[in-house]
């Protein structure tokens, strides 16, 4: 396994259960693990954060997403999504009944931001009550400034707006780049449902553990949910977190450069490609390229990649009505082994531009 989870993961997994006391939990977590989580993720979040009060584990991030909006958004609700986004929170959104208000994420000489004319048309006129956003965007990797959080913030506090903001990929970020946290700003942590978790940047998917930060309020609602619906995390792959973002920073830096490294090979392979655009991508392990000069729709190319390439890629539709010109793509991989992936990419897809008359790739 190229990324393997970080040593101590499968010690105090083992540790915690040859002790069979450990096997059940209160709904919201063992008690020793939020206190020693409320010191963690408070500081990483820089906030005070009560243990009993302000945060619940979950079966994985995925299930913190959905008891947490099961627990906010009602049957016609208009909910305010950036776009693109993760796929399953339009998803569960639309389980839930929701009416959803897509939102333009652009990129301009200042930074990536929302439109923030749509977004604040979906609060004034078109009724919104919540947002809903990863950061970093899943799936182009932007992270946004300290400002176009803050005035995120405002707009939430001035139109009474809930927010959901999905930051698992909050640790894996590049070339030093800074991330500002909502629930920080003023005022916001009431209204802010921060989702947090290991299994991307440390690998630990396996583990199912997801880690949801809200107002005492907001737990309780979630509380309800989850007991419906998983009753707890896993409770001897809670203990998995006692050492995370406490003890793992040296680790961290070191599976940070790697990643890095992974997406310098992979820009640098795709830009061989004159007509293909790629936006600079601060975090996260993904490039979400645009190839809508092909002409060609995104499941089109995501198959032409897998069966002439044997690479899988996300169809770019699936994250939002904007994005069928883009796919994503996943550079989590051993260097040797995509280094030749990305080359059978770039010669399917040059393959496929000069069928439309497109610029041939550079040597």
């Amino acid at each position: 396994m190229r990324f393997p989870p970080p040593p101590w993961a499968a010690e105090q997994f083992a540790r915690a259960a040859h002790d069979g006391a450990l096997a059940y939990t209160g709904y919201r977590g063992n008690r020793e693990v939020l206190s020693v989580l409320a010191g963690s993720v408070g500081g990483f979040l820089d906030l005070p954060l009560d243990s009993q009060q302000h945060l619940i584990l979950t079966p994985g991030t995925q299930a913190g997403l959905f008891a947490s909006l099961a627990s906010l958004v009602e049957e016609g609700d208009r909910v305010a999504l950036i776009d693109p986004d993760y796929l399953f929170s339009a998803r569960i959104l639309r389980f839930l009944g929701a009416d959803i208000g897509h939102v333009p994420l652009r990129f301009t000489a200042d930074g990536p931001c929302p439109d923030f004319d749509v977004l604040e048309m979906e609060f004034k006129r078109k009724g919104a009550r919540h947002l809903v956003f990863s950061h970093p965007n899943n799936p182009t990797g932007a992270v946004f400034s300290a400002e176009v959080i803050a005035r995120i913030a405002r707009l939430a506090n001035t139109y009474d707006i809930t927010v959901l903001v999905d930051e698992l990929y909050a640790r894996l970020l590049h070339d030093g780049q800074t991330f500002p946290h909502l629930a920080a700003e003023p005022e916001m942590f009431a209204r802010t449902v921060t989702l947090l978790g290991p299994s991307k940047t440390e690998s630990l998917s396996g583990y199912r553990l997801g880690v949801v930060v809200a107002s005492p309020e907001i737990i309780s609602r979630v509380e309800n949910v989850l007991s419906i619906m998983a009753l707890r995390a896993p409770a001897y792959a809670q203990h998995v977190l006692l050492p995370w973002l406490r003890d793992d920073r040296d680790w961290l830096a070191q599976r940070l450069k790697e990643f890095t490294a992974l997406r310098k090979l992979t820009v640098e392979s795709l830009r061989r490609l004159p007509w293909l655009k790629l936006q600079p991508q601060a975090g996260t392990a993904y490039v979400w390229p645009d190839v809508s000069a092909l002409g060609l729709s995104s499941p089109i190319i995501a198959e032409a990649l897998l069966c002439e390439a044997g690479v899988l890629v996300s169809p770019g539709y699936q994250f939002g009505p904007s994005s069928g010109g883009h796919f994503r793509m996943c550079y989590a991989r051993d260097e040797a082994e995509w280094a030749l992936a990305l080359d059978r990419m770039v010669g399917v897809l040059d393959r496929l531009a000069r069928r439309h008359g497109l610029p041939e790739r550079a040597a």
